[in-house]
């Protein structure tokens, strides 16, 4: 038997969840339009298939794609509306607004690859033309015309009329402008209509719906029929030229990318953000396009140790809430630490001078050089050396030599340790004696106070 959970929550399959979350839009009474126009265009999307298959037009097939995107974009919509109705959940603590994006991104790469298809199509019938009937050409290039308009002008589209101006232009809105600008230079009284930038969906259909119908003429009159082909060319690259830009800003909000308009704006922000009082850097900075107009953002600032904190976190979100919305800051105070005085720990036996004895080595390969009196190079003509001058005890590391004995030094004893007769048999040193000096050198080239007079002669 297995064991009873009494409060545990029944698991949805994927269809009742999506069922689930399409009735929470339907409740919606500004969804019930979207609903009906997407019964018709489905039904719109049929016949215009059966059109296609009568007349054997690739031309009308890829006007009729455009129908299909419309559908998606009437999916878009829903969608959009289903964002707005749901709030941040622990998973999706940004919320939902990705969605619409990535919606509107499969759209137009669905579109795209539509266009793709119909250039593959047209190019294998550029080997065997086949005949064409315009029986119902003309007649499907008018329905899909008038419902396509019908759709963009009676819906309004949140997501795709934001990314319709936000994008860069298409090549067909830019050729479209300098025609326009031309017809305004004759006739300046159409300036408010054609100079303004053009709705690209509504371009697109009027610019298939001329191509169809100069198809249309082409085959009545010379049964031209390899103009049908030309059309659908000319068709499917509007498609791409136009959903190509949308796509690639929609792929740039969802690669969390920041939005190359507001760069100038953040940074100007940032460096008021930088003086203010009690600030001391600001870095860390990450602004991003959460989803279509909105911009979400983290930064770290660091703040003096005697700085309010609360009063700090509030002029910093007071100065970037009004481009970033959704804003997370990081604030932490100055952490610093004193230096000290040696990194490497040192021997307890190493401070007892009754133990230890340091003598500075002189380097013996520039001790031929230097003057007994100066200790610098004795050429005069040679230019003087910066920063080391090669006196004896500043760059040359000391010699620590352990002692074992306590005599007092000075009593003309022969003592000390191995190291110390080493350096007697290598002919470097002399003891000395006396009770003022321990050690002497013995080296001729050295200054008098290392065991040489100042005639440069050795000492006995």
């Amino acid at each position: 038997k297995g064991t009873i959970h009494l409060f545990r929550k029944s698991q949805r399959s994927l269809v009742g969840k999506l069922t689930h979350e399409f009735r929470l839009v339907a409740a919606d009474r500004r969804s019930w339009k979207i609903l009906l126009f997407g019964a018709i265009n489905l039904i719109c999307i049929g016949f215009l298939l059966m059109w296609c298959s009568s007349t054997n037009s690739i031309a009308l097939t890829a006007y009729t794609y455009l129908t299909i995107f419309d559908l998606f974009s009437l999916v878009t919509c829903l969608i959009s509306y289903w964002v707005m109705m749901k709030k941040p959940s622990p998973v999706y603590s940004f919320g939902f607004e990705r969605f619409e994006v990535l919606a509107v991104f499969a759209s137009t790469v669905l579109a795209q690859l539509g266009a793709l298809f119909i250039l593959k199509e047209s190019a294998e019938r550029f080997l065997e033309q086949p005949e064409i009937h315009t029986g119902r050409l003309l007649v499907g290039t008018f329905v899909a015309l008038f419902f396509n308009l019908f759709t963009m002008l009676s819906i309004k589209n949140k997501p795709f009329a934001y990314v319709s101006e936000a994008a860069s232009t298409s090549w067909l809105q830019e050729h479209v402008a300098d025609l326009s600008r031309s017809i305004c230079g004759i006739i300046p009284g159409l300036s408010s209509i054609f100079l303004p930038r053009m709705n690209p969906f509504v371009l697109i259909d009027i610019a298939g719906a001329l191509a169809l119908c100069i198809t249309y003429m082409l085959i009545e009159i010379n049964n031209y029929f390899a103009v049908d082909t030309a059309s659908a060319i000319a068709i499917a690259l509007m498609t791409f030229g136009t959903m190509y830009p949308m796509s690639v800003y929609s792929g740039k909000v969802l690669l969390q990318t920041t939005p190359p308009h507001v760069i100038g704006q953040l940074d100007k922000l940032l460096r008021e953000v930088s003086t203010l009082d009690g600030v001391l850097e600001v870095r860390n900075e990450h602004f991003w396009t959460l989803g279509f107009g909105t911009l979400a953002g983290s930064v770290h600032v660091r703040i003096r140790r005697d700085a309010n904190e609360q009063m700090v976190l509030a002029h910093v979100t007071n100065r970037l809430y009004t481009l970033v919305s959704t804003l997370t800051v990081q604030i932490f105070k100055d952490d610093w630490i004193r230096p000290t005085l040696s990194s490497v720990p040192i021997a307890n036996n190493i401070l007892n001078l009754s133990d230890h004895h340091i003598i500075p080595m002189p380097s013996l390969k520039a001790a031929d050089n230097l003057n007994p009196v100066t200790s610098t190079p004795a050429k005069p003509s040679s230019p003087p050396p910066e920063f080391s001058f090669n006196t004896p005890g500043k760059n040359v590391s000391p010699v620590i030599l352990l002692n074992t004995q306590t005599k007092p030094y000075g009593l003309g004893f022969n003592h000390g340790s191995a190291p110390y007769s080493s350096v007697l048999n290598q002919g470097l040193g002399i003891p000395g004696v006396g009770a003022a000096q321990g050690f002497r050198t013995g080296f001729a080239n050295v200054p008098g106070r290392y065991g040489t007079n100042t005639r440069g002669q050795p000492r006995p």
